[in-house]
């Protein structure tokens, strides 16, 4: 299966995730705790995890153009909730495999 990931370095990694799950979840499902966020989308997996000082965000997709269009979709939503560090820096490795 297609994977990306990146680490995105700030110190609000918990928070971002907590505003961009709760964005998603009016339309999505999502499964969200303090640290980590999964956001199920129809052709792809995101998951967001809080490090100590980096957002690690990976998405899995069936293919991968979608994997590729997901990551465009995740990083300029998390652009608009960091808008004091925006635009974050998203160092992507993939999609891999597929």
């Amino acid at each position: 299966m297609p994977t990306a990931k990146a680490s995105v370095p700030t110190a609000n990694a918990a928070k971002y995730i907590q505003q961009l799950c709760k964005h998603w979840s009016h339309r999505l499902e999502v499964d969200l705790s303090d640290r980590k966020g999964v956001v199920r989308f129809p052709d792809a997996v995101a998951t967001l995890e809080a490090g100590e000082a980096a957002l690690l965000v990976t998405i899995e997709g069936e293919q991968s153009e979608t994997v590729e269009r997901m990551k465009s979709v995740v990083a300029s939503h998390l652009d608009r909730f960091a808008f004091r560090e925006a635009p974050l820096r998203f160092d992507w490795s993939g999609p891999e495999g597929g």
